[in-house]
This record gives structure tokens, C-alpha cells and sequence, in this order.
């Protein structure tokens, strides 16, 4: 006789069911359209278990996102944000091992775009919801269950969105955990850490434009848009911004010298990060602002000189660094670019300190008797750049213990997206007991 189905024996299939739906946001709201299936996917896994569960468009057809609460033994403390979302960036099939929205379970991996960004930590966060409601479980707290849109474009219809509009459903939430966070770096002997993302870079999308005096192609022209743009574009683009130690970085640097003995030396900082592997990329990006021209756009007729040029430039500014950091932009642009924010989020940074963090550490160590928690910047950005708003303290904590040779971040948006099944089942079963403890 077998018992209910628990957390760990439903994530797997839960993760692959979610990569099938295909979630592609490309930005352009007339071509997405999975968002609204994948909401009504996860509301039906939860109404099937008791939960009343909440799907409603944010100012867009098909832009669906879906909520509910589980209430806890004492109403008087804050709740807790358990959020993920449910888009992801597009994949070329052609370019793939697999297809991407196939969701193949091969090879001790579930494969396909959304692996690791984030169908994994959704399918861990409705496992872990349907165990608890299938056990009758009251939590310590009230837990707010929330799967959101277009976090892939900036979430304008989605945690921004809802921010904006749907405050009520945040009602009593002061602490939240969501993506990019908990996940496993192994150290020299076998030593593993767990990064907690207690800090995230600002992201702001600039639009940059230059204009001049339109004409002929085969004039003299000493007014030209497309040349006092471009020149503009590359001192941006080649100018490197100064190396600032944050908090959160220097605490991780600290810790991994703790753990390993590793020197992380103010004059060749970064050298020290490239010597910690692959996920050098993503921690080795936290020392500095980044200002990246992405687009370019001028023109219509090869014959023809326009009377404007615009570029792209995607900025991560870091904790306390906006104003300097615009300041400087502004210094190497010149004064005939203009500049405009398309996005314009900011940066976090919290203390890695207090009962939620002890939860995580510990419910990490229960499943991982070897696991240290320490506390990153991410280079990138999630939707608790909104819920901040609310005045939500927000972590990055969707835990899984990788193995120590596998390139983690180059997963993130990468080919051949995939996430081992063990590590699935390692985070449903850490979910599990932080969200007992927390």
C-alpha cells in the first residue's frame, strides 16, 4: 500500500509538464500567448487540492497570472511571498539537443527553456503547495503562492503590474523569496556553498538618440546623426566604470576566504573572482557598472542621411551607485545625445542576517549536512525589484545542489537548458522544510 504523493514525487513531472507550455515572451505582447495557459495550469494543479486560486489578466489579453494563500497559525505575523514566473525567453529549436518545449526527462535531467529560468522553482512551489494541502499542513505564517507574468520583459504586465494595480493581494506580506538563489557551488574539497541572493544590480534600459541635419549621402556632411550617435555609443560601450566593493560582495568574498582561504585582494579583485569557475560570470559582473549598447537603429535608403539615430544600451547599476553612475553616462555621451529610461528598476540590497535567512541556512543544512549559506549580488535582475515597492524584503531562494561540474549560469537563457532531476527533488524537499520553519 502506498501512501499520498509527496512534494518529491510530483516535481519532476510538474517541471516538465510546465517547459511543454510554451511561455515564450518576446516582448511584443501580440505574440505571446502561454502565459495564459500556464496560469490556468498551475490553478488547476492547486484547486484540485482545496486551494482557491485567483487568475486575472494585468492590462493585457492572454497576460494571466495566478495567486492564492495558504493561511498560517499565527495571523499576526507577516506573511511570506513565495512568487515565480511563469514566462521565459525564446529558444531556436533548430540550435537545441532537444526541443526546447519538449520537457524531456533523459539522461538524469529535465531538459527545455524554463529548466533553470524558473519552471523548476514553479514546479517545486506547487509541489510543496499540494503536499501541504493534501496534509491539511498550517504553516508558522500566512504563505502567498504567486506565478506571474513577463518578468522576462521588466514585468510590466506582470509583478509590476500588479504592484500597481492589485496591491490587496500583497495584503500583510513583508518577506518574499524567489528566483536566482540557494543553488550549490562547490569549493575545492567537495566543499559546497550555497548562494543566497541577498542583493540585486539595478537594471535600467536606456534609449539613446542623436539628431542632425538630413541629406544627400554623397554631400559633405559635418552633421551627421548616425556618426555623433555612434561615436557617442562606443565611449559608453568601451568605458569602464569604477570597481566598487558593495556589502553583499564583500561579505561573499569573505566567506568563500573563510571556507577556502582563497585571498580576494582589493588590487586584482576580479582576477580572484575568475579563479572561482563558471559562476565567475555572474559574481565577477557585481564589482562594477555595466552600461552595454544592445541595438542600433538610423535610417532608411543607403543614398539617404536621416535626421536621427537611436541605440539601446541595457545599464546594471549597482546598490547606492545611481547617481554617479548617470553622471558619469552623461560625461561620455556628450551634450548632443539625448537619453531616455525604457526600463528603469532599481537596485536591491538587504542584510544577510535574521530568522528568514537562519531558515533558509537551515533547512539547506537538513537535506546537505556539508552546506554553507552565504549571501551574492546577482548581475541580473527579478521581479522583487517590484515587490520591493511594497516594502517586501525580498531573497533569492530556489534551492538545488548542482553537480560541481556543471556550468550553472550559462544555463540561464543558454541552449540546451536543463536541470538535474536530483536537484529538482533536492529543492522540493529544502522548500519543503524552510517553508515549515519560516
Amino acid at each position: 500500500m502506498t501512501g499520498p504523493l509527496s512534494a518529491v514525487d510530483e516535481v519532476v513531472e510538474l517541471c516538465s509538464d510546465l517547459i511543454r507550455i510554451d511561455t515564450s515572451n518576446t516582448g511584443d505582447p501580440d505574440t505571446v500567448t502561454g502565459e495564459q495557459e500556464a496560469a490556468e495550469y498551475v490553478a488547476g494543479k492547486l484547486s484540485e487540492v482545496g486551494y482557491e486560486v485567483e487568475v486575472l489578466e494585468s492590462g493585457a489579453p492572454r497576460r494571466a497570472n495566478a495567486f492564492c494563500r495558504l493561511k498560517g497559525a499565527d495571523p499576526e505575523r507577516g506573511a511570506l511571498l513565495v512568487h515565480g514566473h511563469l514566462d521565459v525567453v525564446p529558444a531556436e529549436p533548430s540550435e537545441w539537443s532537444v526541443h526546447p518545449f519538449s520537457g524531456a526527462v533523459q539522461d538524469g535531467y529535465v531538459w527545455g527553456r524554463g529548466a533553470v529560468d524558473m519552471k523548476d522553482m514553479v514546479a517545486m512551489i506547487i509541489a510543496v503547495a499540494r503536499q501541504f494541502k493534501r496534509e491539511g499542513y498550517v504553516p508558522p505564517r500566512d504563505i502567498v503562492f504567486a506565478f506571474v507574468a513577463d518578468e522576462e520583459a521588466g514585468g510590466s504586465y506582470g509583478a509590476q503590474w500588479l504592484v500597481k494595480h492589485r496591491p490587496d493581494l500583497f495584503e500583510g506580506v513583508t518577506e518574499a523569496v524567489g528566483e536566482v538563489g540557494g543553488f550549490s557551488l562547490t569549493l575545492g574539497q567537495d566543499r559546497r556553498v550555497y548562494l543566497i541572493e541577498s542583493a540585486e544590480k539595478g537594471m535600467a534600459w536606456m534609449r539613446l538618440r542623436a539628431k542632425g541635419k538630413p541629406g544627400h549621402g554623397s554631400f559633405l556632411h559635418d552633421d551627421n546623426a548616425v556618426t555623433i550617435l555612434s561615436e557617442a555609443v562606443a565611449r559608453l560601450g568601451n568605458h569602464r566604470f569604477p570597481l566598487i566593493m558593495t556589502d553583499t560582495v564583500r561579505a561573499f568574498a569573505e566567506h568563500v576566504r573563510e571556507l577556502t582561504g582563497m585571498e580576494f585582494p582589493d588590487e586584482d579583485i576580479e582576477g580572484a573572482f575568475a579563479k572561482l569557475g563558471p559562476v565567475a560570470r555572474m559574481v565577477g559582473a557585481t564589482v562594477r557598472d555595466t552600461a552595454n549598447p544592445t541595438m542600433l537603429s538610423a535610417g532608411y535608403k543607403a543614398n539617404v542621411i536621416p535626421s536621427t539615430a537611436e541605440a539601446t544600451v541595457d545599464c546594471r547599476v549597482l546598490p547606492g551607485r545611481r547617481d554617479a553612475f548617470l553622471r558619469e553616462v552623461d560625461e561620455l555621451l556628450g551634450p548632443d545625445v539625448e537619453r531616455e529610461w525604457i526600463q528603469d528598476l532599481p537596485a536591491l540590497e538587504t542584510e544577510f542576517s535574521g530568522a528568514l535567512v537562519d531558515a533558509m541556512a537551515a533547512a539547506l543544512r537538513t537535506e546537505d549536512p556539508d552546506a554553507t549559506a552565504i549571501p551574492y549580488m546577482l548581475s541580473g535582475g527579478t521581479d522583487a525589484k517590484s515587490f520591493t515597492q511594497l516594502g517586501i524584503r525580498c531573497f533569492g531562494f530556489a534551492p538545488l545542489r548542482l553537480p560541481p561540474d556543471l556550468d550553472f549560469a550559462s544555463l540561464f537563457h543558454g541552449i540546451d537548458e536543463r536541470v538535474p532531476v536530483d536537484a529538482l527533488q533536492f529543492g522540493a524537499r529544502v522548500l519543503d522544510r524552510f517553508l515549515r520553519t519560516a
